[in-house]
């Protein structure tokens, strides 16, 4: 698994501890506010933010379909159309989408282990809003 952290160097064959430590350091304002782990197919996880203001996001590479993940708690702080500012940009999130860096964790180290990701966490097919002009 490769490891991709804001401003850092990627890491070939990350281990779990790599793994967890660059999830639980982001933080959207930064100095590293996104990261992700692709397998050696091109699927990879990504999260944007840190702390309790995280995003999820998937890439199925076999079905050419891209994910956002969601929950069935939606966050009273964060509205519908809160926006994540962090280093790569901004992005309009739902209620549902806001998760905290222990949840983003637990799918990071699903993903990398080659687990389902853990049931809580839902799937939102984001592959036609990412691809329409």
């Amino acid at each position: 698994m490769r490891l991709e952290v804001e401003k850092k160097r990627p890491v070939e064959n990350a281990n779990e501890a790599q793994v967890r430590s660059a999830i639980l350091v982001l933080r959207s304002y930064g100095p590293s506010s996104y990261a992700s782990l692709t397998d050696v197919h091109g699927n990879y996880l990504q999260v944007a933010g840190g702390g309790v203001t995280c995003m999820l996001e998937h890439r199925d590479i076999f079905k050419n379909r891209h994910y956002r993940g969601y929950h069935d708690t939606p966050s009273k702080a964060y509205p519908d159309g809160t926006i994540l500012a962090f280093g790569g940009g901004e992005i309009k999130l739902l209620a549902d989408e806001w998760f905290t860096a222990p949840m983003v964790v637990d799918a990071f180290l699903a993903f990398f282990n080659g687990r389902e990701f853990p049931a809580s966490i839902a799937w939102r097919d984001m592959t036609e809003t990412l691809t329409s002009p």
